[in-house]
């Protein structure tokens, strides 16, 4: 071919977006097959959402909030978000709908907020318009905040998700500091449970305590980055342990989970901590894991197109470089596959259709179409 038309080639070649990439086959350690179509890239991707028309939003930590097509292609980004600063762990975090999204049009964000030298996850409330293209956000109230802010910028967590009662559940990691976690005084090192409007939910088990103790639903908690609720009802959250000792939890109103006192890791300096089954005090996970996994995102997957997935924890691995499926029962929970493509997974979502969306993690990283092969 003449040099004259080689390059146009090359050129058209080298645009070609990243849903043109062929299509891959991960194996399970079960041994199911998987077939991985990936579809865009994204620049430090956190978290994803699904609208009810099947389009997604995908938040990345520099603060972008982008519109992408129900095939998981960019469309756009949404104008009008709050300010995020991609700090260590924390920048844009999360975003999750209004249960009445369909008619009230709002949506919630946690991004990382500064003042001076400090900072603290905050959570926003805002109403989205949406366009083909992207949208834009209005009457954005800031309607929660982590306190007290702190210099470090490590285990914001960030996560949220609507529970069936309409309440707004939100994972407040421990900053990296331990003590906030039995600390009644901070909200720190907690889940909580709030109105829509980011005030304390009526019959939060702490509410006696008076203070930020109001917003507390569970304590003892280290670094959540999952929370997800199961089509029974029960929620669920995964956070990372120190060196070993990440969880699976089952979160019950009231229940103490022992960070710092126990867990089964011991801390990055070789001090050893108590396992849980050392004290009848705190709530034992439903499972841990030693090595670490770096759990990353999770759903209580409740689909169709993988039947046998139903009613498990489906869960991306940082570290483990993994999508991580985990079937919970009776009396505790169970590891039941890994598929892995070699790239941290740091968000999974359920498609309306039962597929599994994955983003990895970083800069460039990926979005990922999982489905059964053949």
């Amino acid at each position: 071919m003449p040099l004259r038309h080689l390059i146009p080639v090359l050129f058209l070649t080298a645009c070609l977006p990243a849903a043109a990439q062929d299509s891959f086959a991960v194996t399970g350690t079960d041994g199911t097959a998987l077939t991985a179509q990936p579809t865009d890239t994204f620049d430090a991707a956190w978290a994803m959402a699904t609208l009810p028309d099947g389009r997604m939003l995908v938040t990345e930590k520099e603060g972008n909030l982008v519109l992408v097509s129900a095939e998981g292609a960019r469309l756009g980004l949404i104008d009008g978000t709050p300010p995020a600063q991609d700090s260590g762990q924390g920048g844009m975090g999360d975003v999750i709908l209004h249960p009445d999204f369909a008619q009230n049009g709002l949506i919630y964000m946690s991004p990382v907020e500064w003042e001076g030298g400090r900072s603290g996850a905050v959570i926003y409330r805002a109403r989205l318009d949406l366009t083909e293209t992207g949208g834009t956000l209005s009457d954005l109230q800031r309607i929660w905040q982590q306190v007290p802010k702190g210099e470090t910028t490590r285990h914001y967590s960030q996560r949220m998700a609507f529970g069936p009662d309409g309440l707004l559940y939100v994972t407040s990691g421990d900053r990296g500091l331990q003590t906030p976690s039995q600390d009644m005084g901070t909200n720190m090192g907690k889940i909580l449970r709030l109105n829509d409007d980011g005030s304390p939910a009526a019959g939060n088990p702490f509410a006696a305590d008076g203070g930020v103790a109001a917003e507390f639903w569970t304590t003892g908690h280290r670094n959540p980055l999952g929370l997800a609720f199961a089509s029974d009802g029960t929620l669920w959250s995964h956070e990372m342990g120190p060196r070993g000792g990440d969880e699976l939890n089952r979160i019950e109103a009231g229940s103490n989970y022992g960070w710092p006192v126990v867990s089964d890791g011991d801390n990055y300096s070789g001090v050893v901590i108590p396992d849980h089954d050392t004290t009848e005090q705190f709530t034992d996970p439903a499972i841990s894991w030693n090595p670490v996994i770096s759990p990353s995102g999770l759903v209580m997957y409740d689909g169709d197109l993988f039947s046998d997935w139903r009613g498990q924890a489906v869960m991306g691995g940082l570290s483990s470089q993994a999508v991580i499926r985990v079937a919970p029962g009776a009396g505790g929970a169970q590891e039941v596959a890994r598929y892995s493509w070699g790239e941290r997974i740091r968000e999974v979502e359920q498609a309306p259709d039962g597929a599994i969306w994955a983003l990895e993690d970083g800069y460039g990283g990926r979005l990922i179409r999982l489905t059964p092969a053949g």
